[in-house]
């Protein structure tokens, strides 16, 4: 008898009494079926679903490293912000209010004249404002030696207000010692709340 009139007198209402190798073929032909219906109807949609939530869970990944990576610079961006709040506190302290002014415009030319410049023009001009600061230019023509001239503008530096120097201009005179210098020198003044805008 041959595996294929085995399979034609099996009796389908009993499958208990099949030869066993049938059996087996018929048990994991049902459970392959059974697997791939699942796998239709059901793990399809999960397996969707996860790949989903892993694309999420990277995506969210990503951005708590961003976020992570702020975070530790957060610390030095914060020491940061003080030492420039501090280093601005300390400029905005060099800067004279409007009493000061005055005092300040003193120191110029006692620096002058204590480097033994002769002052031929000491002018100050009108203040320009900007946002913070108010701008005060003074032009000056002095006349001395160049190293007068040099203790002079080192005398203005060394000033415990800010002063800068501009447009300097320096030509012979007839005496070849002496010199003339022109240029702006200019004070800042820090500007005071009420005169804020």
């Amino acid at each position: 008898m041959s595996f294929v009139d085995d399979l034609k007198n099996l009796d389908q209402n009993n499958p208990g009494t099949w030869p066993l190798p049938i059996q087996l073929a018929a048990a994991t032909a049902l459970c392959i079926l059974l697997v791939g219906a699942g796998y239709k109807v059901d793990w399809s949609k999960q397996i969707e679903e996860l790949t989903a939530i892993e694309a999420k869970e990277q995506e969210h990944k990503s951005v708590f490293e961003a976020k992570q990576r702020k975070v530790a610079n957060l610390v030095p961006l914060r020491e940061q912000m003080k030492e420039m709040e501090q280093s601005f506190g300390d400029m905005l302290r060099q800067l004279p209010n409007k009493t000061e002014v005055a005092g300040l415009l003193v120191d110029i030319s006692q620096t002058g004249l204590a480097a033994g410049l002769e002052f031929e023009l000491f002018q100050p001009k009108t203040e320009v404002p900007t946002e913070f600061y108010a701008e005060l230019p003074i032009s000056i023509v002095v006349k001395g030696s160049y190293h007068q001239m040099g203790e002079f503008v080192s005398g203005l530096a060394a000033l415990p207000r800010i002063v800068t120097t501009h447009d300097i201009k320096i030509q012979k005179g007839a005496n070849p010692a002496i010199l003339s210098m022109s240029a702006t020198v200019k004070t800042y003044r820090a500007i005071e709340e009420e005169e804020e805008g």
